[in-house]
């Protein structure tokens, strides 16, 4: 069964003077302010598409890499992910780099690296994002 997720923005002004808010209309999680300084220049406290990006990716790798060691036989005791979405004004975004420490019993790094790249190919958000450069480094803890 398909589903599907949907926030929006409200966005007013001009680009590198004006503000949005996204809001997450699915879950119901809240509303976060938006603006092209958040973007391209300090966070203060303000997200960005490249954070939502980041939250995303890390969210889904971290989906997929649980399935694939469960999978294997090598269930996960905890996987850790940060997505790091570097965003260059006038170009866009121009990398993603992912980087995972793992607790798995039973399993080498070896395996562990290949069943991260295995998910990185493979998850849905990297699969969205295939028009992007995606690094990885991955460890067990």
């Amino acid at each position: 069964m398909a589903t599907t997720r949907t926030a929006h923005t409200v966005w007013e002004g001009e680009l590198l003077k004006g503000s949005g808010t996204v809001t997450f209309d699915s879950s119901g999680i809240g509303s976060q302010p938006v603006s092209w300084p958040s973007r391209a220049e300090q966070a203060n406290g303000k997200t960005s598409p490249e954070e939502l990006i980041a939250a995303a990716h890390s969210s889904c790798f971290s989906m997929a890499l649980s399935h694939g060691l469960t999978g294997a036989g090598n269930p996960p005791t905890r996987l850790e992910t940060k997505a790091d979405v570097t965003f260059q004004p006038g170009e866009g975004i121009t990398g993603i780099h992912l980087t995972v420490r793992g607790e798995v019993p039973g399993l080498d790094e070896a395996a562990f690296v290949e069943a991260a790249e295995g998910a990185k190919k493979n998850c849905p958000v990297s699969q969205a994002l295939t028009g992007t450069t995606i690094t990885l480094t991955a460890e067990l803890a």
